[in-house]
């Protein structure tokens, strides 16, 4: 399965020109599925992909209490991945100081501007996102229903204040695939204590999408086609 998922990635990585010739690409590791996965399907397309990158894994520490990410480190280890952890205090700022009502958006800002710092530390200007399918789709909804316009994250993102560039390899795979690869190669996760797990309103699209589903068993094929044909930026 993980060919399968490398197959779909080295296809988007083409599609959208992410990776130029010998470069070192960061990957942002939180531990979760999605990033494990990713990290994962990079190390096996690296054996083959002809530009010859090279990877680097970095993880943020949010500093929510009681994470261990002993499974990111082993990971690395057996993948023979550099790896750089760096502590931030991003969830007392959001959480604490600011006492956000509805964090996630803030959390998110901080921790990509916190990640590109660290990557250009560590002399890199690339990282790769663990987002997929499904959340392209998703982040098409929210904005949809909820601020009333067409918009989704791009596949390349160059940041001009950080001059860093985010990509998205993992766009071609879907949300299903990845949790059969962690359940049939046994992959360790990382648990996220963060008291908005599942209460976002992501969680919200998702079951509109399974409710949906039943009866438009194609919905997420015609919706992930409408971003792509849509006047969207970078798609």
């Amino acid at each position: 399965m993980i060919d399968k998922i490398a197959g779909h990635i080295r296809r988007c990585i083409d599609d959208y020109n992410m990776i130029e010739q010998g470069e070192t690409i960061a990957v942002g590791v939180s531990g979760g599925k999605d990033s494990m996965v990713l990290l994962c399907a990079l190390a096996n397309l690296q054996k083959y992909h002809p530009s010859g990158y090279k990877l680097h894994a970095v993880t943020l520490d949010m500093g929510v209490a009681g994470m261990d990410f002993s499974p990111v480190v082993e990971l690395c280890r057996e993948l023979d991945i550099p790896f750089t952890l760096e502590r931030s205090d991003i969830m007392r700022v959001v959480f604490d100081e600011r006492k956000e009502k509805n964090p996630c958006s803030l959390c998110a800002t901080m921790r990509r501007a916190a990640l590109c710092n660290m990557v250009k530390k560590l002399g890199i200007n690339k990282i790769a996102l663990a987002h997929h399918y499904d959340d392209a789709i998703e982040t098409f909804l929210l904005s949809l229903i909820y601020e009333g316009r067409i918009h989704c994250f791009q596949p390349v993102t160059f940041l001009d204040r950080t001059e860093v560039t985010q990509i998205r390899p993992m766009l071609y795979v879907e949300e299903k695939t990845i949790k059969n690869l962690v359940k049939s190669a046994n992959l360790q996760i990382v648990n996220n204590p963060c008291p908005m797990n599942g209460e976002s309103k992501r969680e919200e699209v998702k079951e509109l999408l399974k409710t949906l589903s039943v009866t438009q068993k194609d919905i997420k094929s015609k919706l992930f086609g409408a971003i792509k044909r849509l006047p969207i930026e970078g798609w």
